[in-house]
């Protein structure tokens, strides 16, 4: 086990070196100069010509490129911001939380929302109670994020004035955006479960346990849902490592100040390290994630973690 989790975090490390060449390309090509954006634009243009020699952005993309590197892996220097002049992991680490909590409450939501409806449909192939279900995920895919939050918005906030609209400052600001992001994501939840289930709730295991009297909640949670956990754990996997990111709509429109609003206003501004590090950083999340998912399989299936250790 020690040593797959060793190989797989060995592999992160080429990975952030593709991310991080390609956001530096991206970044470097687009129109714009951050040394007029440091400087401002009533700067001479000496002024700013002297800046960009002295930041290295007159050499060749590839020396630029290579010396960022160098900066990060023998001085840890992932630069400071150009619109602040702070290191950028200052705001980074700020704003993460937010962002964390958000990915916390989504998951959570998208779970309660799928999985017990995905059960209950697959338990319920080809009956009203299925019909009924499949219409719903149906209608909830088809309605735009930004569009339930802005509902939510009108009705929670703005007329019933149960909950508050905007910011991350208490439990109650995350309803709202956990909602959103549960009726985005749930349905994905939903079908994989359903689908799973359905692989499984027809084996032979299940119909010998039903004939000796286990009772039909213990067939149906504990043998079959077991069972199709693996494709579920995926998902949700998937959808929490996403969401770490930034639910950049949910922080649009509810005026949180997550990682996600940071990265979009940091591009709009071209604030060049803000972009690189908060990406390279939240690749390296989502590839621990995802290495947390792998292992996760491990403790579902005694097969895998057979397999893992080399048994």
């Amino acid at each position: 086990m020690l040593r797959y989790i060793l190989k797989r975090l060995i592999e992160i490390i080429p990975v952030m070196l593709g991310i991080a060449f390609i956001i530096y390309a991206i970044m470097s090509f687009t129109p714009g100069d951050p040394a007029r954006l440091i400087l401002g634009a009533n700067a001479t243009n000496e002024a700013v010509e002297n800046l960009r020699e002295e930041m290295g952005l007159n050499d060749p993309f590839l020396v630029q490129f290579f010396n960022y590197i160098r900066r990060i892996v023998f001085e840890g220097d992932f630069g400071n911001s150009y619109k602040s002049g702070q290191p950028v992991f200052k705001e980074i680490f700020k704003r993460f939380p937010v962002s964390l909590n958000l990915a916390i409450c989504g998951m959570i939501g998208s779970c309660l929302f799928g999985i017990p409806l995905g059960i209950l449909s697959a338990v319920k192939q080809n009956t009203t109670t299925d019909n009924i279900i499949s219409v719903i995920a149906m209608a909830v895919v088809a309605m735009p994020s930004f569009w339930v939050a802005l509902v939510l918005v009108l009705v929670l906030s703005l007329q019933l004035k149960l909950l508050p609209s905007s910011g991350a400052t208490s439990l109650k600001h995350y309803i709202m955006p956990m909602i959103t992001i549960a009726l985005a994501n749930g349905c994905s939840v939903l079908r994989i479960t359903r689908s799973s289930m359905l692989d499984v709730i027809r084996m032979d295991y299940l119909k010998t346990a039903k004939a000796k009297g286990v009772p039909n909640n213990v067939v149906i949670w504990k043998h079959a849902f077991g069972n199709a956990l693996l494709p579920v754990i995926t998902t949700v996997g998937t959808i929490f490592g996403s969401l770490l990111g930034g639910a950049i709509i949910c922080e649009t429109v509810f005026t949180m100040p997550g990682i996600g609003a940071l990265i979009v206003s940091s591009i709009k501004s071209k604030d060049m390290p803000m972009v690189l590090a908060s990406l390279i950083f939240l690749s390296a999340v989502y590839s621990l994630v995802m290495l947390a998912v792998d292992l996760l399989y491990a403790f579902v299936d005694p097969r895998i973690k057979a397999k893992y250790s080399g048994k």
